[in-house]
């Protein structure tokens, strides 16, 4: 294993208890050595590989950091890191860092001509992937090195050069106006600092359980990944199928004794429901951190109700890609469950400040409304090669260090406390997610059928909101030719991340246009009903319930058209492929689950997500034994 140049191993113990100690050049790496040194033996990951514990993980980490130096990676570089939710996701981010570069993480789940672009647009030296996984990225022009090919540990085969705190950390790429995602890069020190800065509150230890729930290419993901690591904790790597089953999540939670859980409010929301249907509960969570997306604290009434306020603590934290995470603390009271208002968001960081101010750049007083400005060590450089965007958003001012135009609205309240009210831009969270519906828009009109597009968000009650694409074809078309149009849509949309796929393509003669002849979106949103249509588009007929005596199959396709919004749905259509969305499964399996009295889980169409299928689930759910034949239909 190799040896840390630079300041002492005293200094370096000190920080394991105190971040700030080993002064503005101490990097992730570095802590994170400190902690594997004081705690050899803990276990640091739990995965579906297995558990490992510090010393294993740095070891492991110390081959790839020298199979990646050997590829040709050197410090300043950036390196993409592709990989399952396994253990080798938190070696190769290690590995990446040990080698003085920046990870670039990548969702796997993305389409392959989506990674490739961003390994192209980050410039990547090399990618940490595996050999399942290396077709996404072929013809990236990239060096791989491929885990399952490397040993679980060994002498690492280069020097490996220790980073330093000014160095960048990660590239996370988030949804772009223009029509192309765009690289936040977040240094070492960035990272400690927002640790160092919440101590005080969270008081996180090696005691500690947490769960990596979000994708790496998701910068919750930073927080949980190093919230455990720098502390001496244990992380729990949460697998795909997991995630996406709140049952099963739930039983994780409990069967792994977690203390710390990171939710944004739409995925806690799903998680609670779980949790009251639950035979036990995790009575091990301490603090569950709220974030990625708008809190309405009137959702956490059920939570509370069983659970209190103070075990677990309830905390809701503001934050932006472009601030490191998270920027602001507040805690989520009884109290606030009757509360009128903006949503909380508390106070900021310690070390950062927030500005509001109205259209003119000018502060307003408490109590107005404006945009926010954030000011701190936290807010990155700018953006990845772009130079114009960086201008617009992030600015020095005179200021000691950099500020950041956020594009959110938000109020200072009498109490110093923060209060969000929306965007000032058209730009939304999905599920977490920055989504620009320029990007999406961009992709659409690039079609040579396709006049002008609009895309805006619909929401259909219980977080559920999908994006809807208005079109308006080039020339005349007739029915039939509109059809074929939206097929290919969804193709050309297929190459976009699954969070910035339109739902439904509606057809429009022209797009309403403001007196300065911009998309009028207001319009749009009043053609939509306002943009709330929970039950169903007025445009179609309305979704009864099936016949009294339907066959399992046409009871569960009624359901699918209401939850859907949609008229027609054959047996063998994919869910996804008629505009579902991760949330919307599971809103439809909870609808299943109680019209038939079973309780299935999302993981019984992991091969297909078809009416034909889960029907076939249901019935052999629902039998009395395992040799109840299986209806008709189903042969």
């Amino acid at each position: 294993m190799s040896t840390i140049s630079g300041a002492s191993r005293d200094q370096r113990e000190v920080a394991v208890d105190g971040f700030s100690s080993g002064g503005p050049d101490i990097s992730l790496t570095e802590l994170f050595r400190a902690v594997a040194r004081k705690y050899p033996s803990r276990v640091a990951v739990t995965a579906e590989d297995g558990e490992f514990t510090y010393q294993e993980i740095d070891a492991r980490s110390d081959v790839i950091a020298g199979e990646l130096i050997a590829a040709g990676v050197t410090p300043g570089n950036h390196v993409g890191l592709c990989v399952a939710r396994e253990s080798g996701m938190v070696a190769g981010l290690l590995a990446v860092l040990k080698c003085g570069a920046a990870y670039v993480p990548m969702d796997a789940d993305h389409p392959a001509e989506r990674l490739r672009w961003t390994l192209r647009d980050s410039g990547a030296a090399a990618v940490v992937t595996s050999s399942d996984l290396a077709l996404a990225v072929a013809g990236s022009e990239v060096r791989t090195v491929r885990l399952d090919l490397l040993p679980a540990d060994g002498p690492p085969r280069a020097e490996l050069p220790p980073p330093r705190g000014t160095d960048p950390a990660y590239v996370i790429y988030t949804s772009g106006s223009t029509g192309e995602p765009k690289g936040v890069p977040i240094g070492h020190r960035q990272v400690v600092r927002l640790f160092s800065g919440t101590r005080d509150w969270f008081g996180f230890g090696p005691d500690d359980v947490w769960t990596v729930f979000h994708s790496a290419a998701f910068d919750f993901s930073v927080w949980e990944i190093w919230g455990a690591l720098l502390h001496g904790g244990r992380l729990v790597v949460v697998p795909r199928d997991v995630a996406r089953s709140p049952a099963s999540f739930h039983e994780l939670l409990c069967a792994e004794r977690v203390t710390v859980l990171n939710q944004t409010p739409s995925s806690f929301r799903r998680l609670a429901a779980a949790d009251a249907r639950a035979p036990r509960s995790p009575a091990h969570l301490r603090t569950v951190v709220l974030g990625g997306e708008r809190l309405d604290p009137t959702a956490l009434r059920d939570w509370i109700a069983r659970h209190g306020d103070d075990r677990p603590r309830l905390v809701n934290m503001y934050g932006i890609t472009e601030a490191t995470v998270h920027a602001s603390y507040r805690r989520v009271l009884r109290a606030d469950l009757d509360a009128e208002g903006p949503s909380p968001i508390g106070v900021p960081l310690p070390d950062l400040t927030f500005h509001v101010r109205g259209p003119d750049g000018e502060p307003v007083p408490d109590g107005q409304p404006g945009e926010l400005y954030i000011e701190g060590p936290g807010v990155a450089s700018g953006y990845l090669g772009r130079t114009e965007l960086t201008r617009e958003r992030f600015s020095s001012d005179g200021a000691a260090h950099r500020v950041l135009r956020t594009g959110d609205r938000v109020v200072r309240l009498g109490d110093g406390q923060y209060g969000y009210l929306g965007r000032t831009d058209d730009q939304i969270k999905i599920r977490g997610f920055r989504v620009e519906p320029g990007e999406v828009e961009a992709l659409l009109t690039g079609h040579p059928a396709v006049a002008s597009a609009a895309v805006l968000p619909r929401d259909y009650g219980e977080d559920d909101v999908r994006l809807i694409a208005y079109v308006v074809p080039a020339g005349t078309a007739a029915n039939g030719a509109y059809e074929k149009l939206v097929g290919e849509l969804r193709d050309l949309a297929g190459t976009l991340p699954a969070h910035l796929r339109p739902s439904a393509y509606e057809r429009l003669d022209a797009l309403p246009l403001t007196p300065h002849g911009k998309t009028d979106r207001a319009a749009l949103l009043a053609l939509a009903g306002n943009g709330h249509r929970p039950a169903g588009r007025a445009d179609l007929p309305a979704h009864g319930p099936a016949a009294p005596h339907a066959t399992t199959q046409e009871r569960i396709t009624a359901i699918w058209r209401t939850v859907l919004d949609v008229e027609d749905v054959a047996p063998d259509a994919d869910f996804f492929d008629l505009g579902g969305t991760s949330l919307t499964l599971l809103r439809m399996f909870e609808q299943v689950n109680a019209a038939f009295g079973t309780d299935l889980d999302i993981t019984v169409l992991i091969e297909g997500a078809t009416v034909g299928s889960l029907a076939s689930h249901v019935d052999a759910a629902a039998a009395p034994d395992a040799t109840r034949p299986r209806t008709e239909e189903h042969e």
